[in-house]
């Protein structure tokens, strides 16, 4: 089974990060965050990526071409050129690399990816965001309702730090999920061949007409994951995955 991951974004709002480079590309704990949600997926035994490629793709492509390189032991040989990789990451992973258009919306990134999918359920996640979903349960539940789409609904962290008083006295500090603020989109969607029926082309933006008309159709169904989802929107928020990775706490890193 495909997993679609759409990579093409500017990421303006960490525009300090992405003026160089694709938001899927900056760092969390020394890798690409494109790297962690491949291990996610890779973790449950999904390893077929297509990547819908825009703005500043060619960075992604020559990671990709020089992953193994960039991850192992080498010996080179200078008069013919040869290298040889010894030990190191060699994933046995399979990625279409595909570029979608510069100003392409969601929606179209999407339907662009349509010959890829070999007319069978897919899977579709965004390339800035990590959880610790079952990636396995979520695509049983799909199977399970038999309906065109599944998104994950999440209740991310809150912004800014949650308080708990007594009296004018603060006696707790903490950042919880928004429990009392309602699901969200988290992406990590599963998906069937139709919903390309409700994407017009390359002006749609997925997360208005194609999704509110898959809700209207009765097509739309959400797996619910109460636990741990993170997106990288700001520098703040990267400095929380950093965080997280480099005190051995990571959530998502469900691989070993």
């Amino acid at each position: 089974m495909k997993v679609a991951i759409l990579a093409g974004g500017r990421g303006t709002r960490i525009a300090e990060e992405t003026d160089i480079k694709p938001k899927p590309m900056v760092e969390i704990g020394g890798r690409p965050i494109l790297w962690h949600i491949m291990m996610i997926y890779a973790h449950h035994g999904f390893k077929d990526f297509v990547i819908a490629l825009g703005y500043k793709g060619e960075v992604i492509k020559k990671y990709m071409v020089d992953y193994c390189a960039l991850c192992s032991n080498l010996t080179v040989s200078l008069d013919t050129g040869k290298v040889d990789i010894h030990d190191g990451e060699k994933p046995d992973w399979t990625v279409d690399l595909v570029d979608t258009g510069m100003d392409t919306q969601t929606g179209g990134r999407i339907k662009r990816l349509a010959p890829y999918v070999d007319d069978s359920t897919f899977m579709l996640t965004w390339g800035d965001g990590v959880s610790n979903i079952n990636i396995t349960d979520l695509l049983k539940f799909h199977k399970s309702h038999g309906k065109l789409a599944t998104l994950t609904a999440v209740r991310p962290p809150a912004r800014y730090g949650h308080l708990e008083f007594e009296g004018d006295r603060v006696a707790e500090f903490s950042e919880k999920p928004q429990t009392g603020e309602g699901w969200i989109n988290g992406a990590f969607f599963v998906l069937e061949p139709g919903v390309f029926d409700y994407i017009e082309g390359d002006e749609t933006q997925w997360e208005r007409e194609p999704l509110n008309n898959l809700a209207k159709d009765g097509q739309l169904m959400a797996f619910k994951h109460e636990s741990f989802w993170q997106c990288m929107d700001t520098l703040r928020e990267r400095h929380i995955l950093n965080t997280y990775w480099s005190s051995g706490t990571a959530p998502w890193k469900i691989w070993r």
